[in-house]
């Protein structure tokens, strides 16, 4: 049985895309699309802008969705591969539902600009911050976690893989939970180089101003389930997909669980569709036993045509 699981910020990187609208039509009408729907050259960021214009979550958010929809189209067209559940890594989870044919892609690609645009403005630069945390058990973050608030915010903010997990809040904060992090022995405390503190409830404000664009957009049956980043369960009902998007804004990535999940639901394999490997090396440390693998060009295709 296979999923389509698709990648969110952290896998981007200029000239993204490029050679998929470069061979194939499919995929240059869906940047031509994202264009048209946003009103700027997206395609161009994404095929030969620099790595400081992509990082920009305003960018980052349509660029690695438009890529991914993109990279999906021509799989859809040059294979016969199809999928039992979607699931994306927080941004993806939108490609997710394009995929599983819930979101329209231009409304997609619209909602996702504004949600970057809204993470960026809910906490000044420099105020917020993330960190990596590996070798540690959840159970002792969480404790960290709580003395390290004092009184300011820093929690977990992605499950990503066993030993892996991303912490996120106020700089100060999570300064002083690395520092404890690392004496509790920690193999690795680091601060991602991120613009905000991303599934934080410093992202209220975000979840506040996103929540009245996704009431204007409409959803559509779900041609199979996808398994929410909020809940780690599969979810085929199109009532709940903006409140479920809503949430995930403040809501940690349960990631681990996911996969988790849907090797209990009897996924053997995993088609990472996007830009990077994200996904597919963290899939690797939570699942030993799935096959993997991955569409984000020209090359990565023909191995699976292969």
């Amino acid at each position: 049985m296979d999923a389509f699981v698709f990648p969110g910020q952290g896998s981007q990187y200029p000239g993204m895309g490029k050679d998929l609208a470069d061979n194939f039509n499919v995929a240059k009408l869906v940047f031509e699309e994202a264009n048209d729907a946003l009103g700027f050259d997206l395609a161009a960021l994404c095929f030969s802008g620099s790595e400081e214009d992509l990082k920009l979550t305003a960018n980052t958010q349509p660029a690695i969705l438009t890529t991914s929809i993109a990279a999906l189209r021509v799989l859809q067209e040059e294979t016969d591969l199809s999928s039992s559940f979607t699931a994306g890594h927080s941004l993806g989870e939108y490609s997710a539902l394009v995929a599983a044919g819930a979101l329209d892609f231009a409304d997609a690609v619209k909602t996702v600009r504004q949600r970057g645009t809204y993470m960026q403005e809910a906490v000044p630069v420099g105020v917020g911050a993330m960190a990596a945390i590996m070798g540690i058990e959840e159970k002792i973050l969480l404790q960290l976690c709580q003395e390290a608030a004092a009184g300011e915010v820093v929690a977990p903010a992605n499950y990503n893989s066993p030993g892996q997990i991303v912490i996120a809040g106020h700089t100060t904060a999570v300064e002083r939970a690395i520092i404890l992090a690392k004496e509790q022995g920690a193999k690795r405390a680091l601060l991602l180089p991120v613009s905000a503190p991303f599934h934080s409830t410093l992202m209220a404000p975000a979840a506040q101003r996103l929540q009245a664009d996704l009431e204007l957009v409409n959803v559509t049956p779900l041609s199979c389930p996808v398994v929410s980043n909020v809940e780690a369960v599969p979810c085929q009902d199109k009532s709940r997909v903006q409140s479920l998007l809503v949430e995930q804004v403040c809501a940690p990535v349960r990631w681990e669980e996911s996969i988790l999940k849907m090797k209990d639901l009897g996924v053997n394999r995993y088609v990472e569709i996007g830009p990077g490997r994200v996904l597919s090396s963290l899939i690797k440390r939570i699942d030993r036993s799935a096959k993997q693998h991955n569409i984000g060009d020209v090359v990565s295709l023909k191995k699976i045509q292969g």
